[in-house]
């Protein structure tokens, strides 16, 4: 009988893989239970062994859940185990893709079938479980199912698979690039306002959304590695389990337009999703919104912002700028409110400062109350030359506005040519280029008659002329 933490997860996973090998083959699920038991068994262990170390409490779970489902059933003492060397290299099982799955994708690839997201979900799940077994999974084990969730999804890729939760069509809104209406606050809630909550999205939907993100590939690592962590708390507290409290709180470094704002608004939806927050939605702020000229007035403006962000997340741009006058300047009121908010509303809210790096750590060494909440900090680098023209290029497509390859060369070109220096404004440099390249398509196109839909939808290498010539930066 299977017992332990993670017996009735173990069992899941080995119905689920065994009922879609059996649609495969045509037999009974139960012909397929010794297969499904040792994927089961591969990958538990894969996570256990991930950070180089096995607990007592690991192992017993191991052979209360997945030991007895075994044939002969497994025995021993974690010492006994530790002995036989069972797990030493286990979590290279995790690197690629499992021969189970692999018949899985590729019946997907035939067939039009979802079996493989399946596997997905149930596999994601048991990983996070089998890390759940630590009060704090080690970041070894959190980077393990990581490469688990990159084997399996570029296998989908590889196989002509949608990923599970993707969506048709280029990315909503380009990094560094989204569109000014969903970047204000003004769709926030006020505090006076009975605003229907949204409802809740799968994580895996707004995963999809991050994956989809030109370049940030280290920021996109460290946003699924906290929310691996988040649901390991979760499925923790599910079980009446200890579980350990982290702040939601970030500082975000870097250049404008390296699609800091956009990886907030994924947090907020992340956080959501996993009941962290009660709305998701994102309010962005900067020193002007929350500053006022007088005694007493900035707590109070403070506070109509945050009231704003309440069930969801506030980034707050430049973030630096409110340390810097002084002791005497109302931005120290400002910190201060913050600070005291966030402290009455740990449970619905979460806060994102965002700046230039050398400035950030001024900011969160002004106030104590900073220096304990903001305790992690993801660093947005600027993106590279061929990063910036697929940017130009998705934020093209997104509009139906489509570059020749001359346009191409020539944005380029005049992204190689623009000086990398401090305040460089990235993903936003290329969307000046962008709209300068449709007001130069229009002015060219407005003298001709019968203009055709190719036309209107192409941008010529004439056309990427730049943003200092009378159209404005």
């Amino acid at each position: 009988m299977v017992s332990g933490p993670i017996g009735s997860e173990v069992q899941a996973f080995v119905s689920c893989a065994a009922r879609e090998l059996a649609a495969l083959s045509g037999r009974a699920e139960s012909a397929h239970d010794a297969e499904a038991v040792a994927e089961a068994a591969n990958l538990v262990a894969a996570v256990l062994a991930a950070d180089g170390r096995c607990t007592d409490d690991e192992l017993w779970a191991y052979v209360e859940s997945v030991g007895a489902l075994l044939d002969p059933p497994l025995t021993a003492s974690p010492t006994q185990l530790r002995e036989s060397r069972l797990f030493v290299g286990k979590d290279a099982w995790l690197a690629r893709p499992s021969a189970l799955f692999e018949l899985l994708v590729a019946s997907d690839a035939r067939s039009g079938t979802t079996a493989s997201h399946r596997y997905y979900d149930a596999a994601m799940r048991l990983a996070h479980l089998a890390a759940s077994l630590d009060l704090v999974p080690s970041s070894d084990e959190i980077a393990a199912i990581d490469r688990l969730r990159g084997a399996l999804l570029v296998s989908m890729d590889e196989h002509g698979v949608a990923r599970p939760g993707a969506r048709p069509g280029p990315s909503p809104h380009p990094p560094g690039a989204t569109p000014a209406a969903a970047a204000t606050d003004s769709g926030s809630p006020s505090a006076d306002q009975e605003t229907p909550a949204p409802p809740r999205e799968p994580v895996v939907a707004v995963l999809a959304e991050l994956d989809e993100l030109i370049g940030l590939d280290d920021v996109k690592a460290e946003v699924r590695r906290l929310t691996s962590l988040l649901q390991i708390q979760q499925l923790r507290a599910e079980r009446g389990l200890p579980t350990y409290e982290s702040s939601h709180h970030l500082v975000f470094t870097g250049n404008p337009g390296t699609g800091k704002t956009t990886i907030a608004r994924l947090l907020s939806r992340i956080y959501h999703s996993l009941g962290l927050v009660t709305r998701g939605h994102l309010v962005e702020t900067d020193r002007s919104a929350l500053v006022a000229g007088y005694v007493g007035q900035t707590a109070t403006k403070t506070r109509a912002v945050l009231d704003r962000a309440l069930g969801g997340t506030l980034i707050i741009d430049e973030a630096y700028a409110l340390a810097r006058g002084g002791e005497n300047d109302f931005g120290r009121e400002a910190i201060d409110t913050l600070v005291k908010f966030m402290e009455d509303h740990r449970d619905d809210l979460a806060i994102v400062v965002a700046g230039y790096p050398d400035e950030m750590k001024l900011l969160i060494d002004a106030n104590p109350g900073l220096a304990s909440r903001f305790t992690k900090t993801l660093h947005f680098p600027d993106y590279t030359n061929d990063e910036l023209v697929r940017i130009f290029d998705l934020i093209g497509s997104k509009h139906q506005y489509f570059a020749s390859d001359g346009a191409l060369a020539a944005v380029a070109a005049m992204v190689a040519s623009e000086p990398r220096t401090l305040g460089f404004g990235n993903a936003r440099f290329v969307r000046n280029l962008f709209e300068a390249a449709v007001a130069h398509q229009a002015l060219r196109l407005a003298p001709l008659q019968d203009v055709s839909t190719e036309q209107l939808t192409t941008l010529t290498a004439g056309d990427v002329v730049g943003t200092e010539d009378g159209l404005g930066r």
